[in-house]
């Protein structure tokens, strides 16, 4: 079974620099991510970029993630 943990690690791998906090219980699964490589990017833009990061793992070993996704500007203002 998948943990938040799991989730944490593929993504903060997969986007050099980000930090990821996650939630979850198995099956559906909350995820705030701040990555510099944000800035510039739309939201949409920004959630590929996490899809990317998790690659195959989104159609087969995640059932549901929701994810906030913020630049590390916007984390500090508290976005």
């Amino acid at each position: 079974m998948v943990t938040p943990q799991d989730i944490k690690q593929w993504i903060e791998t997969g986007l050099d620099g980000s930090q990821v906090e996650c939630d979850g219980d198995g099956h559906h699964f909350n995820a705030v991510i701040v990555s510099p490589d944000f800035s510039g990017k739309s939201i949409i833009q920004q959630h590929q970029m996490v899809y990317s990061a998790l690659g195959d793992k989104m159609k087969a070993e995640i059932h549901a993630l929701s994810m906030r996704t913020l630049t590390p500007e916007q984390a500090a203002q508290g976005d």
